[in-house]
């Protein structure tokens, strides 16, 4: 019998999971590390917490499949995007890496902007330069930590560190170097004028290859380590979010995600680069060989909802506990009580800052409408309607770009919830459909290790061969009537608080 394994580095924990060749999941375990917040806007990991997480990971899913690891015929990796980790000529980790919902990195934004020129970084990257991405925060350690840039020999994605682990190679892939703000993005290889901006040789950075090509082996080390068997070949990958629509077979025209989870992307595949006028979106290589994508980020969906959870809901947590489920579905239980549009209570979703369609490191989250007749299930229905409204807002800028969307497959955690789902349906106006399988980046990257394994022919073929779609969620006509002048209002907000966003920013 043969299988894959996919692992993906994720900003709470690290996912390993094992599939056969049909798309069934014969493992799936999840190892779990801390966020640190040193400072406001500042976003951090140990990488050694991730390598501690994927040799204990592989080692659970090894045991819970009971296979011979001869079998697994192919490994993927996939990541967060746009962490920083930087390493010295030893190799060694020199400073925790800064991720991507790091925000402080403003001035260095406006500073690579400035040097190489607003027109030469959209010819290149097709991208702004934003707070989140590689770019600014190399800039950063270069400019607000010079010592430790002395030292930095190296600059790896968080998936890519972990490959150098496992095989000793210096590897990445496209669609995650996209986000780095030093590809060229239409030409799928570094940006000569982005790395001269910085002052960086490409020998600073990983090979590229496609997602889907074998780039490296598992070492004798890493295979002692993890259980793995020494040769297992490991391939290019995928950024989470490449990876995550492989995994919901967002890989022909027309098929379009919105996943939640730590943050929320609404994602399309695009047979030719087409950038948003505005810059809102995202336009990246797309995991699949010559194609590209387009995504809207927002960056609390789920994360916001979380953060709900720890700061509010104690009550429900322990009843959780005693009923032995998950407290999210004690909280959503309490919201499905809450009228439609959370009797006008309405929250901005910008807890860590935002990206599409406000690229606003200032921004802040804020509930607006408060009233004595609130409550706390009020307000948790209200964080699943705003995160929606903030997912809409991507869509809306797809719709103009003519996006054909015939189907959008709903994912990550939010989609698990039956009220989060037509919540979406509803403020959407579109029908949303779930999928057979649910488990994001990991299986993307699974069935991309299958590909480069010569098990299936091509990135929609694996696809083909291992998804379809199990329900539907229509939108309730009333329901959307409603949420759509909500919408309205919501969409005002953001224009208004702007000016005191920006106030409250240098207070923090």
């Amino acid at each position: 019998m043969n299988y894959l394994m996919g692992l993906d580095v994720g900003t709470t924990g690290t996912k390993v999971l094992i599939t056969d060749v049909e798309g069934n999941i014969i493992a799936s375990v999840v190892e779990e590390y801390p966020l640190h917040t040193p400072k406001p806007g500042w976003a951090e990991q140990d990488p050694a917490d991730w390598w501690k997480a994927t040799v204990q990971g592989i080692r659970r899913a090894i045991a819970e499949a009971k296979i011979n690891p001869a079998d697994i015929k192919g490994l993927g990796l996939s990541g967060q995007m746009h962490g920083s980790v930087f390493l010295d000529s030893s190799w060694q980790v020199v400073r925790p890496a800064i991720l991507w919902c790091d925000q402080r990195t403003a001035e260095q934004c406006r500073w690579i902007t400035e040097r190489v020129g607003e027109k030469v970084v959209v010819e290149e990257t097709l991208n702004p330069v934003l707070t989140g991405f590689t770019a600014p925060k190399i800039a950063w350690l270069q400019q607000k930590e010079p010592e430790n840039w002395k030292k930095t020999k190296k600059v790896l994605l968080p998936k890519d560190y972990i490959r150098f682990l496992l095989t000793g190679e210096f590897a990445t892939e496209v669609s995650d170097a996209s986000g780095m703000s030093l590809l060229n993005v239409p030409k799928r290889k570094w940006s000569a004028p982005m790395l001269a901006g910085l002052d960086l040789t490409e020998d600073m950075l990983a090979k590229v290859y496609e997602s889907w090509e074998p780039s490296a082996k598992i070492n004798k080390e890493a295979a002692e380590a993890t259980g793995l068997k020494e040769g297992t070949p490991v391939v290019g990958g995928g950024g989470d979010q490449a990876a995550g629509a492989v995994g919901n077979g967002i890989v022909e025209p027309g098929v379009l995600s919105v996943s939640t989870g730590t943050s929320g992307v609404i994602f399309a595949y695009m047979d030719k680069p087409a950038v948003d006028p505005q810059l809102r979106t995202h336009t990246f290589c797309h995991a699949v060989p010559d194609k590209w994508h387009v995504m809207g980020v927002m960056l609390s969906a789920g994360g916001s909802l979380r953060w709900y959870r720890d700061a509010f809901a104690g009550e429900e947590k322990a009843a959780a506990t005693k009923r032995g489920v998950d407290p999210y579905e004690i909280i959503t239980e309490e919201c499905e009580k809450v009228p439609v549009g959370s009797e006008g209570l309405v929250f901005l979703p910008y807890l860590t800052g935002e990206r599409t369609p406000y690229p606003d490191p200032h921004a802040r989250g804020a509930f607006v409408g408060l009233h004595l007749r609130h409550t706390k299930p009020h307000i948790a229905r209200a964080v699943m309607e705003g995160v929606s409204y903030g997912l809409r807002d991507s869509l809306e800028i797809l719709r103009a770009m003519e996006v054909p969307i015939s189907q959008v497959r709903a994912s990550g955690g939010g989609a698990r919830s039956a009220l989060w789902r037509q919540i979406q349906a509803d403020v959407f106006g579109c029908e949303l459909v779930t999928i057979n399988v649910d488990e994001g980046p990991a299986f993307g990257v699974a069935l991309l290790a299958g590909v480069g394994a010569g098990i299936y022919s091509s990135v929609p073929e694996a696809c083909k061969a291992t998804i379809r779609v199990v329900s539907s969620t229509s939108p309730n006509a009333k329901n959307a009537e409603t949420y759509a002048a909500l919408y309205e209002v919501y969409r005002s907000l953001y224009p208004a608080l702007k000016p005191g966003f920006e106030k409250l920013a240098g207070m923090a």
